[in-house]
């Protein structure tokens, strides 16, 4: 550590990308940040890399600390820490290294990292009364990091108010009349104006349960844009790049969003190697970190039907399978000669056009499904875990920076601010409105892929959801009964009040008694 440095603002450990560039983007804002990581050589390199110049004239800068008593003695105190390890243990580690190197009670130690909600609850119970700790979701990949993420923090209020001014600094900005993100950053020449992606989400692990929602709802949302893909691509005998001007003209429109953006980019790049189109050349099997997963299971766990994001999870799963796929493909048959079915019988023309405006409207209707799926979730977890989760809010910060950020997100907050107790999205008006015009090209898709052999678990799961909730008479009550036969798990009458539940004595003489 250089003992002339004033001392830092703020100090960040783990010097991989995300943590590089949150420190770069720290620093851009003003800020002195002291560096950290493991390996002293990493830091010493990030360091001079990166001098006072490239920070223009913002006043920040970067100190660079060797061991973790230099790194806390160079930081003002109350001290600010911000934590970018990989998740789980290694969280645990670099809290416990930073107690043991001198930190105090009131010093606060953020975790930026993708971590387990439960964890982020359990750590902040741990380690109260030695520091303060304090969960945040970061979304936005490395350039979100170095020019602008989507911030989502959960922990002690008192503490949000010291870490506030920061975080609305660092964060993407969006214009406040159009809800469009404002990215005109540079190094050194940070977004000024507009509002900032970041608000206080709520106690100990609500800031990364927001985020793992928002990453299920990221897994949806590439799903269906993949889906889409598949069937321009399978129906239609389009080519990638003609795919790649379909989604920019889409992008120009109500699906506009960073993901369709990165889509087109993608489908237009060629392979350097082979000339052939990126995307041919790119093995069919898709990974996962877990963060998908927990959604999933966070779902199944409270009841909520997250059907289309639980299907996403599951598509990357069988894209997993890819050997077991090759022998299939050559073992079961599909759909021949089915009418409308199949690439044989390719749209063309003004009705090749119609089609492509009826995977549009797909589009757009299952993607309202997974984000009512999401919000419906959170909506379960506020009162497991007792939180109250502001959704205007969510989605307001969600606009910009983060991977899911979109046009359409401007109409979920201001559907939120019409109606903060809204039930789920489906009924707001603009969104019934939406899919009550544009179902009908939704049906259509999903029929034809199912003709035609086209899987589509997401755009078939989302239709379903939507069906099932507009329908008011489900057959779960056949389904009870079989409950109430085999296991005496009783059911409610329609015509008793909800509450009181009965068992049918199926095996004797069928008479009916009420259960307490």
């Amino acid at each position: 550590m250089n003992n002339d440095a004033p001392p830092a603002d703020v100090g960040l450990i783990g010097l991989a990308v995300m943590g590089r560039n949150l420190a770069l983007n720290i620093a851009d804002h003003g800020y002195q940040v002291a560096a950290y990581n493991r390996t002293a050589s990493v830091t010493d390199e990030f360091v001079s890399d990166n001098p006072p110049e490239v920070f223009g004239d913002t006043g920040g800068g970067l100190v660079p600390c060797s061991t973790l008593e230099g790194f806390i003695a160079a930081l003002k105190t109350p001290r600010i820490i911000i934590v970018l390890v990989k998740a789980g243990p290694a969280v645990d580690t670099v809290c416990n290294a930073l107690i043991d190197a001198g930190l105090s009670p009131d010093d606060i130690v953020i975790d930026g990292g993708n971590s387990l909600w439960t964890d982020t609850i359990r750590r902040e119970k741990d380690y109260r009364g030695r520091l303060i700790f304090f969960g945040s979701g970061v979304s936005g990949g490395e350039v979100g990091a170095r020019f602008g993420p989507s911030l989502m923090p959960g922990g002690d209020e008192n503490a949000w108010t010291r870490l506030k001014p920061i975080w609305e600094s660092i964060s993407a900005k969006v214009d406040p009349d159009t809800g469009k993100p404002m990215e005109n950053a540079s190094p050194g020449k940070p977004v000024s104006g507009g509002e900032p992606c970041t608000t206080y989400i709520g106690p100990n692990g609500a800031g990364h349960y927001v985020k793992m929602v928002h990453n299920g709802i990221e897994y949806a949302d590439m799903q269906l844009i993949c889906e889409a893909y598949q069937i321009l691509r399978t129906s239609c005998g389009m080519t990638p790049v003609e795919i790649g001007d379909v989604f920019s003209t889409w992008n120009e429109g109500d699906l506009d969003s960073y993901l369709m953006e990165i889509t087109a980019d993608i489908l237009k790049q060629g392979d350097p190697t082979t000339g052939k189109p990126i995307v041919d050349v790119i093995l069919d099997a898709a990974g996962m970190k877990g963060t998908g997963t927990w959604t999933a299971i966070n779902a199944l766990n409270l009841a909520v039907p997250a059907a289309t994001i639980t299907e996403a999870v599951f598509a990357r799963g069988m894209s997993a399978l890819k050997d077991e796929r090759v022998k299939a493909s050559k073992i079961l048959a599909g759909p021949e000669g089915i009418p409308g079915g199949g690439s044989n019988d390719q749209p063309s023309g003004d009705a090749g056009e119609q089609f492509i405006a009826t995977v549009h409207d797909a589009l757009y209707c299952a993607k309202i499904c997974a984000y009512a799926q999401g919000f419906q979730l959170m909506s379960a977890a506020q009162v497991e875990y007792d939180w109250k989760f502001n959704f205007g809010e969510i989605a307001r910060i969600w606009r910009g920076g983060c991977i899911i950020r979109a046009r359409f997100l401007q109409k979920i907050t201001e559907a939120y601010q019409r109606a903060p107790n809204l039930d789920n999205l489906l009924l707001d008006d603009y969104f019934r409105a939406r899919i009550e015009a544009a179902q009908s090209g939704w049906r259509q898709v999903v029929a034809h892929a199912a003709l035609s052999g086209i899987p589509t678990p997401a755009f078939a799961s989302a239709l379903a959801y939507y069906d099932s909730y507009r329908t008011e008479t489900l057959p779960a009550n056949l389904l009870q009964a079989m409950r109430d036969f085999f296991g005496a798990h009783t059911y409610e009458r329609v015509d008793e009040e909800r509450g009181k539940v009965f068992h049918l004595d199926w095996s004797g003489d069928r008479s009916e008694a009420e259960m307490s």
